[in-house]
């Protein structure tokens, strides 16, 4: 039963921020199916080992591409107050790399684009390719399911995990597959169900919300069902209810932060109130 709550035209490209964190997970569970990467265990410095700072912290050698994924590098942040100076250095991959550790890989939840930006840089690498073409290739095949532009960084690798243009409809597209075990519309298998499963177990939690994070989604009940969410700056949602058999997309002005206005929390409030008229109201089976 998908639904969708919108400030523009359904069909009008927007920037999903980093909802498209999400996007990036379901292109790395589909690599490791396709056994272009080896899993969430594999070490990531031997495959960005041109941009590892010339004397590495040992710990580098520690960090995985499931610590990317579930923001558990131990690298400093580049999001939040440090994001306009990362993305103004001239390799945003190397500069990732040598942020300082602020815990050990593994620990605490911290939250940094640079670390889907660094899963961006490993899968095009693996593959040769850009990872937008990747995304239209093995996710395109969802009938909606459409990225119409994606920032890249000076060495042309495309941004993971922020500035991403989708449609509302588009990102309800991607949040119907997840819905539907990783099937297309029309029955195609495009990202494995366990991968699915395996991004919605709660790995670590946000130190600003409390909300659980798995590998690119965050978790939380709402309204008494459980909830698995991507959220971007300003207010871009995607909510999916297993439970209801539900998807729900939004997009907000991207101009002002949603957390410290407000504006996320009326958006889950809003998502409790579609909640719960689809589970108790006259529609409800």
């Amino acid at each position: 039963m998908p639904s969708a709550v919108i400030a523009a035209p359904p069909a009008t490209p927007t920037n999903i921020k980093s909802a498209s964190k999400s996007v990036m997970s379901a292109l790395v569970g589909v690599a490791i199916d396709r056994g272009v990467l080896e899993g969430t265990h594999q070490p990531i410095a031997p495959l960005l080992r041109d941009d590892l700072p010339p004397d590495p912290d040992p710990r580098l050698a520690q960090v995985t591409i499931g610590h990317l994924l579930s923001m558990q590098a131990g690298l400093g942040r580049t999001s939040g107050a440090n994001y306009g100076r990362w993305v103004s250095s001239r390799n945003w991959v190397r500069s990732a790399l040598a942020q300082p550790f602020v815990d050990e890989p593994g620990g605490a939840m911290l939250y940094s684009t640079g670390s889907t930006h660094l899963l961006s840089a490993i899968l095009a690498g693996a593959t040769g390719r850009s990872t937008l073409d990747l995304a239209r290739e093995w996710l395109g095949p969802q009938h909606g399911f459409a990225i119409t532009a994606w920032d890249r960084d000076p060495q042309g690798i495309h941004l993971g995990g922020n500035n991403m243009a989708m449609s509302t409809r588009s990102l309800l597209a991607f949040g119907e597959l997840y819905r539907n075990g990783g099937r297309s519309r029309d029955g195609q298998q495009l990202v494995p169900p366990e991968w699915i499963e395996a991004s919605w177990q709660p790995r670590t939690a946000s130190r600003f919300t409390g909300d659980a994070y798995g590998y690119g989604w965050f978790l939380r009940d709402i309204a008494g069902e459980p909830v698995r969410y991507a959220w971007g700056y300003g207010g871009q949602m995607l909510y999916i209810v297993p439970s209801l058999r539900l998807t729900v997309a939004m997009t907000s002005d991207d101009s002002e932060a949603s957390a410290r206005s407000g504006h996320r929390d009326a958006l889950h409030q809003l998502m409790g109130r579609i909640i719960t008229t689809v589970r108790d109201g006259p529609l409800a089976e």
